[in-house]
């Protein structure tokens, strides 16, 4: 039995096997007619997307997408769904992929009926009040992987094209109206993006897990999502129509979302200067980094993992569970080191750079300088 569920925390949620048939309620809840499906140029030629637009179009909302979006989407990505939107009088936004897909349609919700360019509306301070509130469209989430969790995320990351710095965009009311979670939708998934995916949301969760941030709600979900990957990811992985499994990760892609509001860390400021220049897969950039990072912030969440290794099911403590995702990334096939992924020794002070201005810098337990994000980087070459 694989489950199913309706929940409003943090946004309304439709879990649950079948329910992308629940599309056009959800875009009638939101208050679409029109609406924009977004997503990325691998989704758009696949099954599960041809019978999403096939589903709209029978609830006579129209079958028009936009999919020039690139794995790490960017502002031109960004320019042309906002022209998309705007030529074809759209109401409304359908966030449909993985993360590239559901960052870049909350993004285009966002700006389609904002006169400023996009870089003004970075998470820094207040600088969202910007935004012109009303003009920002409603948004219906559809994650078609496990990972990334930006379909209950109330900001997207953005690649600059010229500088090749990822920038974070937020605002409260980017947070999608309603998600649909769908785990058939996850099972053609290759082994490849189900690891990379997974371990995304593992880091979003161990990362939240470590930070000095208080939030104790964010820390609960952390560990349970944790739990959750550690139990389902290698089932997945192993077999990609196990809908259990595939369902249990797609919990544990949002929770750790939901968990990373208490903060992210080095692994995270670390692996997005290293995609938007060498234009690696996000997920598995975090798992590559993880165990340096770890080893680094040990004099400071050896305690608190000791009790989490504890509740996993890990023996050993702290030790226990760093030998414990050694053998995970193992296991689902990550690379042993960043330059296996491409990254040299000759790019590392501008990554060092790009790390240090992250806004995840700020969640991580050991405070982070130029010397010890070398030090860091070296480490996970």
């Amino acid at each position: 039995m694989t489950p199913v569920g309706n929940w409003s925390y943090p946004t309304a949620i439709k879990f649950g096997a079948g329910r992308i048939r629940e599309l056009p309620a959800a875009c009638e809840a939101a208050g679409m007619k029109r609406p924009l499906l977004v997503t990325d140029r691998g989704l758009a030629s696949l099954p599960i997307t041809a019978q999403t637009l096939d589903i709209m179009d029978e609830a006579g909302l129209g079958r028009t997408m936009f999919a020039e979006v690139d794995p790490n989407p960017n502002e031109v990505n960004l320019e042309a769904g906002v022209a998309a939107y705007r030529e074809g009088g759209h109401d409304g936004v359908i966030a449909f992929g993985g993360g590239s897909g559901l960052d870049l349609g909350k993004m285009v919700a966002f700006m389609a009926g904002q006169t400023r360019p996009v870089w003004d509306f970075e998470d820094i301070g207040d600088w969202w009040t910007r935004a012109e509130a009303d003009a920002i469209a409603p948004i219906v989430a559809v994650p078609t992987t496990a990972g990334t969790g930006s379909e209950v995320g109330r900001a997207s990351v953005i690649t600059n094209s010229q500088t090749h710095v990822k920038k974070i965009i937020f605002h409260p009311k980017v947070l999608p109206s309603v998600v649909i979670c769908d785990p058939e939708l996850t099972v053609g998934m290759p082994q490849p993006i189900t690891a990379g995916t997974g371990l995304d949301a593992f880091a979003h969760c161990v990362e939240a897990f470590s930070s000095p941030h208080y939030h104790p709600m964010s820390q609960g979900i952390a560990l349970e999502g944790m739990r959750l990957v550690k139990d389902y990811l290698p089932r997945a992985y192993a077999d990609g129509n196990d809908l259990e499994a595939r369902a249990h990760m797609m919990s544990a892609a949002f929770m750790g979302a939901t968990a990373f509001q208490k903060g992210l860390g080095a692994i995270h400021a670390m692996s997005h200067p290293v995609g938007a220049v060498f234009h690696t897969h996000h997920g598995t950039t975090n798992a590559v980094c993880m165990p340096a990072v770890l080893r680094f912030n040990a004099p400071m969440i050896a305690e608190k993992f000791d009790k989490a290794a504890a509740y996993l099911g890990i023996e050993g403590g702290f030790a226990g569970f760093q030998a414990f995702v050694d053998g995970f990334n193992d296991g689902l096939g990550i690379p042993k080191g960043l330059s296996a992924l491409g990254v040299t020794e000759e790019a590392v002070p501008g990554l060092v750079e790009g790390a240090i201005i992250d806004p995840s810098c700020g969640g991580n337990p050991v405070e982070l300088t130029r010397e010890n994000l070398t030090v860091l980087f070296h480490e996970a070459l």
